[in-house]
Order: C-alpha cells, then structure tokens, then sequence
C-alpha cells in the first residue's frame, strides 16, 4: 500500500478520499488554487500546495504544477477524482512517465474511451448492445442530414468527446438538425478542444442505468451492482439511487454480465462504469464508460458496505480484488441528491458566503461536503457544493429520510436548489420509482410553472 498520495481534485471528492487515506494510514498531499486557500480539503490534508490563480486552467488543470507539488511532496500515487483531470490521458501518461501511479485505469483505456465513437466500435465487437447510429465521424450538416434520414428521427446529435451533456442535443426534424449541427459542433470544439459529431437513434422514455465495476490487475473484474440516475436536468444527473427500482432481476444479470464483458474487452483496471440507456422494455445499450470514480459512487458504497476509494488504492498499489462478484450482497436501498450552490427558480449559479451551515444528523444520512460555516462559494468552479446521500431498508424508508433531511437542511448566505430536491423527492411519480429521464423538463418543471 502507499505511504502518501497527492490528491488532484477540489471540495468534496478531495475529502472523502482524505478521510479513507486517514483511516488507512496513508498521508495525503492536497493542492489547491488562490480561490482555495482557506477550504476544508487544503486543512484536512497533511500538507498542501498552491498551483495557481483560481480559473482551472491556471491550477486545477495545470499538469506540470500538479507534477511538481507530487515530486516535492514524495508522493508516490496521484488520485484524480472525477471531473478536472480524471479522464484527461494525456495527464494520466504524464504521471506513468514520471514514475507515479495514477489511481485509475492506464492511459491508453482513458483515450479509448475517451471519444464516444471509438467506445461505440470497441463495445459492439465486444457484443456489448449498442444504440442504432454511426461508429464515424459525421464531416458537415449535409452528410448529418443524409445519416438522420436512414435511421429515422427523432435522433440524438451528439458529440464524440462531449460530457456532462455539452454537444448533444435532441432533433425531431432536419430542419432542427440544421439548426443544431454548427452550433454544437463549435460548442465542443470550445469545450473538448474536438468538434468531432456523430448520430444516434433516439430512445423514447429512456432511464440512464449504470453498473459500477472493479477490476484488477490479475485479470479479475467484479460488478458492483447498478445504479439508477435516470432524474436529470440538461442531462446532469441530479438525483442516484442504488439499486435501480425500475430493472427487473433478469435484467440486471444480463446488465451486470455486459459490464463485465465491456470492461474485459478494454482491459479495464481499477474502478470505472458502464453507462446504460433502457427503453420502456427493459432493453438496454451501452451509452459510454466513465473510466474513474463517479461523484454517485456513495450509494453503492452503502449498498454494499464497501469503500471504493479503499478498493482503488488497494488495486492501485497492485493487490488482488479480495471477493468474487458472488461475494458481494446487496442490502436495503441508497439515494443520493446533489445540492447545488444555484437558483432554485432560474437555476443560474448563486456564489456567495455562507454564513450559516447545518446538516441533519441521524440513522442512515451521510454527507459529503466540500464547504462549511463561513466557507465561500466562488463562480469559477462547479456550483455543486454537497452531496446528501440516506440509506434504508427498503427504498419507502429511503425516500421518507431523505425527504426529512432535506427539510432540515440549512443553508445561509447562499441559494441552494434544496426547494427543487423537495419536490422532487416528495412527488408521487418520483415515489412510483418509474422516472426516466425526461423527468425534469417534461413532467416536473412544467408541474411547478403551473403552480406557481
């Protein structure tokens, strides 16, 4: 196991991998930007290091900053989080190249994975299912056109090396295609630095169901059961919970099978997930492969009772997975929600100073929080402030903790979108367990204009 690792990440994720290091034993390296200095991650490691000005281009992004506080620090492993440098290869085969271990899959898996149409190519020869569309690039909107045609709209437009939904976008028509192709295009060349697009069909009342996977360098991979994230806003997962309450058992088994089958095929190690779009039939197609660990991963940690972070370190440093995917029982039901330093109305942004913090404390709450009393939210990184996940023995109970949870959760100085979690957690549909995830922009946003 290893004696110290830098950690290259911010707020919560920053945390909760400090406090598995703690526990451990392992001593943690924390870096930070101006805009951070007095955060809780910089205080709660054993040392930190200032890489730049508070924009993510000049620290958090920063490689050869990052590379140098871990060679003055001595550490001897990086953690990359999610989100920043997490699925950057080029990072990753920085770290190979300077004798450090980057918790996480090999580069190589990273860049392949990294471009959706590549991960399409690798997933269909593997048998894993895919989405109708094309494994090639699409050069213009004439050629988009032709493509929309054959498959038949509605399609998906989407960006090949695109995330968090930037570069994707739903078209009904080809004059809506038309409309799109340029704009998202430029969109993620801006953002991805690759405006590279393709097509897909779209599927109607899909639910985004995930299955979380650890494989090791022995050859050894191991499904962590799924987990549903299917209530989603411009496609940002909002709301996760494990399992999914949608999936039949059948279903999981073939879902939990083509993970493993998707994640050998690459080579895969360390923890990833495998991304699934599910029609109204329970059919199932791979959507993409987060190759690190993902911000919902709490939820599967209390189904379980496993630490990911543990098992990453423990892989990482070379050590065999300790249980077989029979081994692994699942027990009760876990849902996690995101709380977000925004509007709850308009749903822009609301950085500011907080004067006042409280958390609800009790039986099955867990919290992972990047701020405290007195912390400031800046406007130059994600607005996502917290993380408020509760377990219970069955998912009624879950719902019914999380929704009192949130009704005692305070937050002074700043607007938070905890109006907007109440809500949802407390309608009846939410409570059905059959959302999908056109959830938010088609069932619940209207509901609310009405009424108010």
């Amino acid at each position: 196991m290893f004696n110290k690792i830098l950690i290259a990440n911010r707020g919560e994720i920053a945390r909760r991998v400090i406090r598995t290091c703690k526990r451990l034993g392992i001593e943690t390296v924390a870096v930070y930007s101006e805009a951070d200095a007095n955060s809780p991650h910089v205080r709660e490691a054993t040392e930190s290091y200032c890489i730049g000005k508070p924009p993510v281009l000049h620290s958090y992004l920063n490689i050869d900053a990052i590379i140098g506080a871990a060679k003055e620090s001595k550490a001897e492993a990086i953690h990359p989080g999610y989100g920043l440098l997490s699925e950057n290869a080029a990072f990753a085969k920085r770290v190979e190249q300077e004798g450090l271990v980057f918790i996480g899959p090999s580069s190589q898996v990273i860049e392949s994975m990294g471009s959706k149409l590549e991960a399409r190519k690798i997933m269909e020869e593997a048998g894993v299912p895919i989405v109708q569309g094309v494994n090639d690039p699409i050069a213009n909107t004439d050629e988009a056109a032709v493509i929309a045609e054959q498959i038949g709209y509605p399609v998906m437009l989407k960006a090949s090396a695109g995330g968090g939904g930037i570069g994707m976008q739903l078209v009904h028509n080809e004059a809506e295609l038309r409309k799109a192709f340029e704009g998202n295009q430029k969109r993620a060349q801006s953002f991805f630095g690759d405006g590279t697009m393709f097509i897909e069909k779209f599927i109607a009342e899909p639910h985004h169901v995930e299955v979380q996977v650890l494989a090791d360098t022995h050859g050894h991979v191991v499904p962590i059961y799924e987990r549903e994230c299917s209530i989603q806003r411009r496609n940002q997962k909002v709301v996760e919970e494990a399992p999914s309450p949608f999936i039949s058992d059948e279903t999981r088994t073939r879902m939990l099978d083509a993970a493993v089958n998707a994640a050998s095929s690459i080579g895969y190690t360390n923890a990833g997930t495998i991304e699934f779009l599910v029609d109204k039939d329970q059919n199932f197609y791979f959507l993409e492969m987060n190759t690190r660990l993902q911000v919902e991963h709490p939820v599967t940690e209390e189904i379980t009772g496993l630490d990911l972070v543990e098992q990453q370190l423990l892989v990482a440093s070379g050590e065999k997975l300790a249980f077989t995917r029979e081994d692994i029982v699942k027990r009760g039901h876990a849902i996690e929600v995101r709380i977000y330093a925004e509007d709850p109305i308009t749903f822009f942004p609301s950085p500011g100073h907080i004067k006042h913090l409280s958390v609800p404390e009790g039986e099955g709450i867990r919290h992972e929080l990047a701020v405290e009393s007195g912390s400031d939210v800046t406007p130059f990184y994600d607005p996502m402030i917290a993380k408020l996940v509760v377990f219970g023995h069955d998912r009624s109970e879950a719902c019914e903790r999380l929704a009192q949870a949130l009704r005692e959760y305070k937050v002074e100085g700043i607007k938070t979108n905890i109006p907007m979690l109440l809500d949802i957690v407390t309608d009846e549909v939410f409570l059905s367990g059959d959302t999908n995830t056109k959830f938010v922009e088609e069932y619940y946003l209207p509901k609310v204009t009405v009424s108010k």
